[in-house]
């Protein structure tokens, strides 16, 4: 029988890895998270296995007894696999429910390593600011090369930024890109990847947990636009460390390589992210400009005879999974 983490009183911080088949990964991230874990004396960790349906459990349950870290992690198993959200969700609500929830919740990929001091200078900045809803790391590749990137809301302008590729338009729209190469300085920022995000409680008290209509993908950008809606902040804090493995559990953004075909639920999550929050009109308004703009680069990139680094059938997926012929919300639900 599988034994969830059972929360301390005056628990600082409940963190929350959901595995998918990357059971080594998740063991060195639990590794990594032992010193971290002894500076914030109550923390528990809770790895989520979003049924993996390989020896996922009994190898990380092996690993936590071997190593002694019982105390402060455990896995919760899934028999289903509802995406990112629905597992994370699987953790955070009893914990909320409990009589003593934790004042934050850490988000954290299984194939991140926290850097020494990470998961401190989190907590540190959240007790600093208490107007600060959400936080999150700076990123470094595996080979310790920077990689210091937080982001925009997407809008009906980055789409057609991101479609087209063309220097003079990217840079009248640099301010509407998406992706923000970060500094070293501190920064409010419109939302973080969820390899390693930090949440306060009352972010959840006011706007609910990860909306589970999404399988993977821009569960977290909606989520940081739902908290800025009801007056959180979000903030980048460089002094917080890990290093990221992009994409090992699904393969869709594995840097250095080129793409495989995008699937199914990164269109779905696209779809749903505008629909639900900005209206059908204004989805269709964002397709089109992607449309747009990325039928004109697949012509240039012909023309000059530039590298094709697009993931395959991109165009003609785009323009399948669009709302002119998909409609509204995917049916995930």
């Amino acid at each position: 029988m599988h034994t969830v983490v059972q929360l301390p009183e005056n628990c600082p911080l409940l963190v929350v890895i959901v595995n998918y088949k990357t059971a080594s990964l998740s063991i060195n991230c639990l590794r990594s998270l032992q010193p971290e874990i002894q500076s914030l004396l109550g923390t528990r960790v809770v790895v989520v296995d979003n049924a993996s349906g390989d020896d996922s459990v009994q190898r990380i349950e092996a690993a936590i007894a071997a190593e002694g870290w019982q105390n402060w992690a455990a896995v919760l198993p899934s028999n289903y696999n509802g995406g990112y959200a629905y597992g994370n969700n699987l953790a955070i609500r009893p914990a909320l429910q409990s009589s003593t929830p934790p004042p934050y919740v850490l988000l954290l990929n299984p194939d991140t390593i926290v850097r020494p001091g990470a998961i401190r200078a989190l907590v540190n900045f959240m007790e600093q600011h208490p107007d600060v809803g959400i936080a999150g790391s700076s990123f470094e590749e595996a080979d310790g090369s920077d990689w210091s990137t937080a982001f925009r809301f997407p809008t009906i302008l980055s789409e057609l930024e991101s479609g087209l590729r063309l220097g003079i338009v990217s840079k009248l729209l640099e301010k509407w890109a998406v992706v923000r190469r970060m500094t070293n300085q501190q920064c409010q920022v419109d939302w973080l990847p969820g390899a390693s995000m930090m949440i306060r409680r009352s972010v959840f008290e006011a706007i609910g947990l990860m909306d589970e209509g999404y399988f993977l993908y821009y569960e977290e950008t909606d989520f940081c636009l739902q908290a800025k809606r009801a007056g959180w902040s979000c903030w980048y804090v460089p002094e917080s460390r890990v290093m990221h493995i992009a994409g090992q559990s699904t393969g869709v953004t594995v840097r250095n390589v080129k793409p495989k075909r995008q699937p199914q639920y990164v269109f779905d999550s696209r779809r749903r992210y505008f629909v639900k929050n900005y209206g059908l009109v204004y989805a269709a308004l964002a397709d089109a400009a992607f449309l747009a703009g990325f039928g004109l680069w697949r012509l240039r990139r012909v023309i000059q005879r530039k590298p094709d680094l697009d993931p395959p059938k991109m165009l003609q997926d785009s323009i399948q999974n669009s709302v002119f012929l998909r409609g509204g919300l995917s049916s995930q639900s």
